[in-house]
């Protein structure tokens, strides 16, 4: 199966998608790293309760160690980070050692952290097993959060591949798969609309994607995030269209209490509200209401949750690692395919967010 190559400044890289696909790792991984010393895969509890069996025996021949983190974004906390580090210290990984991030995107960014920290940098390997992280797991991002910010603590890394094996997001959750979709939406709205388009025919209920709909929109997924990550690895330009929700959703995330919601779903209410501010300053050509009523279809929320408050939420959007000089970056459309950034005022922001909250 033909590889996608994400090709960074820092490094290129295939991304391996398809069912089964894991079966083909061992061969990349003896020709990849001759020298490999230690394997060590990094999961959490659902993911490892369901498929860690699967991989080990796949890396039997390795001998792999594993160190099982908490789940969600409760893995994503300096002490679950100390913890990794030390783990990896007392197993004795030298820099010819490769770490797996086994799981969704709070694994792979906490795994990625772990691995461009432990010895100023060892190879790390991601294998996807949520929708949601045919994003994350793509282009580099790793970090863990903070208290007063989601992902304020970080690096941009890049893994060595990544493998997405399809079989792997069988067992996912409704809350999982539309964690994940919410993303798959974000590209089409910031890129392609075309793409946009056949996501509003064809997917009705995410109960029931088949693999070929799964193969199809998170290959073009990852294709997007590759034409923009490898323009623009380090988040200097355009690569900060890929933020498109992700202002208000990280406030929500944050606010709510990591965890308490899921980051796509927070997301999803960010878009919403990036789309009203674009139909405000730019006049967006978009029909909201058909945009609504599908992804409420999808059983999402488009709601800022009734227990969050405006000021509060615009401190925290004012904390975000994007903001410049305390002053809000926010990713509009000027139509559907053409994001652009635009600097908006604390007054307007949170007039727009309590008109946002009373609809």
């Amino acid at each position: 199966m033909e590889p996608i190559l994400i090709q960074t400044e820092s490094r290129n890289y295939p991304v391996f998608v398809g069912e089964g696909i894991i079966s083909t790792l061992p061969t990349f991984l003896r020709k990849q790293f001759p020298s490999l010393t230690k394997v060590v895969i990094l999961t959490d509890g659902n993911v490892g309760e369901r498929y860690l069996a699967t991989l080990e025996r796949n890396l039997s021949d390795f001998q792999p160690l594993t160190y099982i983190v908490p789940n969600g974004e409760y893995a994503k906390t300096f002490s679950v980070y100390q913890e990794c580090l030390t783990f990896c210290l007392e197993k004795k990984l030298d820099r010819k050692s490769i770490i797996l991030a086994f799981g969704g995107g709070a694994v792979g960014d906490l795994s990625g952290f772990v691995a461009a920290t432990y010895m100023r940098g060892i190879p790390f390997i991601q294998i996807p097993t949520t929708i949601l992280a045919h994003d994350s797991a793509v282009g580099g991002k790793v970090a863990i959060n903070h208290p007063l910010g989601k992902n304020m603590i970080g690096a941009f890394y890049q893994p060595e591949a990544v493998f997405y094996d399809l079989s792997f997001l069988n067992s996912l959750s409704i809350g999982e798969r539309r964690s994940g979709f919410a993303e798959v939406i974000k590209h089409g709205l910031i890129q392609d609309e075309s793409f946009y388009q056949w996501l509003l025919s064809n997917i009705v209920d995410l109960d029931h994607l088949t693999i070929e709909q799964l193969e199809f929109m998170l290959k073009k997924g990852i294709q997007i995030k590759r034409a923009i990550v490898s323009q623009d690895e380090k988040e200097m330009g355009i690569r900060a269209f890929l933020n498109f929700g992700h202002t208000l959703g990280h406030a929500i995330e944050g606010e709510a209490g990591y965890g308490k919601i899921t980051h796509g779903e927070a997301v999803l209410i960010g878009m919403i509200f990036s789309l009203k501010l674009s139909k405000h300053i730019f006049n967006l050509s978009f029909d909201e209401k058909e945009f609504i009523s599908w992804v409420k279809k999808l059983g999402y929320k488009t709601s800022i949750p009734n227990h969050l408050n405006g000021p509060a939420l615009l401190e925290r959007m004012k904390q975000d690692k994007k903001s410049v000089d305390g002053h809000i970056q926010y990713v509009l459309l000027e139509k559907v395919g053409k994001p652009v950034t635009v600097s908006l005022e604390d007054p307007f922001i949170l007039e727009q967010l309590e008109q946002f909250q009373k609809e």
